[in-house]
């Protein structure tokens, strides 16, 4: 894993844009480039990772940093994590997982927690192997005061 700097938004758009297409979204780039450029700005704020070197990018991952009163402190979330198909299977995300876990311990971080879709066997897979679990009777819930980083495709209507 490397430490994503300023240079690298181009790149990381490019794996935000191949991770949305994933689910179906298309996403907003400018918006995207901006939240990265913001992001890697401010170490408040959280932090970004390629896995594998710039050369050779295998994906990325994101954390973003909040304070928690459950925890008393600094609490990250796994915000995004994503490995390039011809990357998978090979515990690269189990191995970055760990590292980013031991970075947040290092940075008094008291808990980390993933959003993660109910039907995404593989990333609750890893997210399980890592130690994630279910926080007990808990879900999670938005309010959306933007727009997000991707565009949700229209959905057809039954006639």
């Amino acid at each position: 894993m490397t430490r994503a700097r300023p240079e690298d938004v181009p790149l990381l758009v490019e794996l935000m844009t191949e991770f949305y297409a994933e689910a179906g979204y298309e996403l907003d780039k400018p918006h995207a480039a901006a939240a990265f450029a913001a992001l890697l700005a401010d170490e408040q704020l959280g932090f970004v990772w390629l896995l594998g070197s710039r050369e050779e990018c295998a994906g990325h991952m994101v954390v973003t940093l909040r304070y928690g009163m459950e925890y008393g402190g600094l609490m990250a979330c796994l915000d995004d994590l994503y490995v390039r198909p011809a990357h998978r299977n090979r515990g690269l995300a189990t191995s970055s997982i760990r590292v980013m876990r031991s970075f947040c311990q290092a940075r008094g971080v008291r808990a980390i927690t993933v959003e993660v879709g109910v039907n995404n066997g593989p990333a609750l897979k890893a997210y399980r192997n890592a130690g994630f679990a279910e926080a007990g009777e808990r879900q999670i819930l938005a309010l959306p005061l933007a727009a997000p980083s991707h565009v949700v495709p229209a959905r057809e209507t039954p006639e």
